[in-house]
């Protein structure tokens, strides 16, 4: 499974790919806007939004690029690595 994490902090992005490992998921973090963020979220499986340290263009950009694919989105409001884990829980098994 393949996840793009939008948000969180620079300093776990490294975190947050190894719990999406464990989960035996792929992820792309973007903790900052890319010029051409469209263009890299690409197809994944399911978008997670870390909505407290994401900026509102990152979040326009995913959901448009979520309903363009018909991906699954899941929004959570932590950025921890618990936060991550529970989602991942939840649509991983």
């Amino acid at each position: 499974m393949s996840v793009v994490i939008i948000g969180g902090n620079e300093r776990m992005e490294h975190q947050y790919k190894q719990i999406c490992k464990k989960y035996k998921c792929k992820a792309k973090v973007f903790t900052r806007m890319a010029g051409n963020l469209k263009t890299q979220i690409g197809q994944p499986d399911l978008i997670i939004l870390f909505t407290s340290t994401v900026a509102h263009k990152m979040v326009h950009c995913a959901l448009k690029e979520a309903e363009r694919y018909n991906i699954r989105v899941e929004r959570t409001h932590s950025a921890s690595a618990n936060a991550l884990e529970n989602v991942l829980v939840e649509c991983c098994g």
